[in-house]
């Protein structure tokens, strides 16, 4: 075999796995493999997962923070301003340099697979051609789809409709949307139609910001259910963000929550953006407005967690992993019962990887092997301690490592090593 990971500790598993490797897919799975690879990691107990999957992320506007000017109201709208005149400067080369930066740091973090939207409400389409390029320049290592996200609105936005199309044409492999932005709600309401029309007509999922805001009016998401159905795409469209279900009266979310069950709708959450953009316009109390990712859970339907920004107008803060997004929900979304940590590693494994539509993902014999392990040996401590990325593996080659901190304390004349584990 070309690589074993030993002593294994997984979701799945209660006890310790070796991990077969060989032409870059998981070919065993066992307690002890007799097997000898050209190369070993003694995993220790430590956690290992699938390559963790990223369902949102925006990486035109990556690594922009402050440019020309940082948002000083910390408001959605203000940060679609900024953006807005932040485009005027872009060129593909720097977006192909950021791009590529953030890219770097979330593979270090572990990400393997990533969506990212792209701002097409550009007549030149500078953004969409540069990502296409990066997205071609990583594939073999990490897996890029790419979203044609309408950011001004496809009516708001003059000829918006017509750069959609010519964003897929040129290689966009996802129908965005923006509805709630749109100028009026019958705009909204032609966002949504169009870009899942779209998406029939090109034989692509569809992924629409969706009801972003903390308006309990804005309903879009029961048109996205409702076109879903009627256009024959369950399973292959995702509405993003949907904080305005934080707002709805209880009796219209258990209707809402129903259909989108019936639709098969995927769920994009983004605990770090919608922590710090939601709620600006509350007096006390003042609301968390991220969607109801409990009740939707329980209702069968997929959530998967997002980080969405990398230091940009919206959020000066990340650096491209997802378990800081898991930690901030165990906390912004209750998620702190002992269940819950397995599940939150899932909205950024498997989850992710089901709206994304990925054939070959998992860690299961067969499945490419794309696998990260982790510096803890449970999905708790993984969280708990934002633990390190001790390796990250991409089609079986060992792409990522790194080095723990060692960190001593002295007192009372003893020297003792810190593990934060107990």
């Amino acid at each position: 075999m070309d690589l074993i990971i030993r002593r294994a500790a997984t979701l799945a598993h209660p006890g310790p796995v070796d991990i077969g490797i060989d032409g870059g897919r998981i070919v065993r799975l066992a307690p002890a493999l007799p097997d000898r690879a050209a190369e070993e990691i003694d995993a220790d107990g430590r956690l290992v997962t699938p390559g963790l999957v990223e369902p949102h992320i925006h990486l035109d506007a990556a690594l922009t923070a402050g440019e020309p000017r940082y948002n000083a109201t910390g408001s959605l709208f203000e940060g679609i301003e900024i953006w807005g005149e932040r485009v005027r400067s872009l060129t593909r080369d720097d977006v192909r340099r950021r791009a590529h930066e953030a890219i770097t740091w979330m593979l270090a973090c572990g990400v393997t697979h990533i969506r990212t939207h792209v701002d097409v409400c550009d007549p030149s389409l500078v953004a969409l051609r540069a990502l296409v390029e990066v997205r071609d320049a990583w594939r073999g290592v990490v897996g890029i789809q790419i979203v044609a996200f309408p950011q001004q609105g496809i009516y708001s936005f003059p000829d918006g409709e017509a750069l959609l199309v010519e964003a897929l044409g040129l290689g966009a492999d996802v129908v965005g949307g923006i509805p709630h932005y749109e100028w009026t709600r019958e705009y909204g309401e032609r966002d949504v139609r169009t870009a899942l029309r779209l998406a029939a007509e090109h034989d692509r999922r569809a992924d629409l910001h969706c009801d972003e805001t903390d308006d309990d009016q804005s309903r879009y998401l029961e048109l996205v259910a409702a076109e879903t159905i009627r256009l024959g795409l369950q399973g292959r469209v995702t509405a993003s963000h949907t904080t305005a279900m934080h707002s709805y009266n209880n009796a219209y979310a258990y209707r809402l929550i129903r259909w989108m069950r019936h639709a098969g709708v995927h769920i994009v959450t983004n605990p770090l953006d919608n922590a710090v953009l939601q709620g600006r316009f509350d007096g006390y109390p003042v609301r968390r407005g991220y969607t109801r990712v409990r009740e939707l859970l329980a209702a069968g339907i997929n959530v998967c967690i997002g980080h969405d920004s990398i230091m940009d107008p919206w959020y000066p803060l990340g650096v491209g992993d997802p378990i800081q997004a898991c930690f901030v929900m165990v906390h912004y979304g209750h998620m702190s019962a002992h269940a819950d940590f397995t599940t939150l590693l899932e909205m950024v494994t498997t989850r992710a990887a089901a709206a994304l539509g990925l054939a070959d993902y998992g860690l299961a014999e067969g499945c490419r092997a794309d696998l990260v392990v982790f510096d803890a040996p449970t999905a708790m401590d993984a969280i708990r301690r934002l633990a390190p990325r001790v390796a990250v593996i991409a089609g079986g080659r060992v792409v990522a490592r790194t080095t723990p901190a060692r960190t001593e304390v002295l007192a009372g004349g003893e020297r003792r090593t810190v593990t934060f584990q107990r």
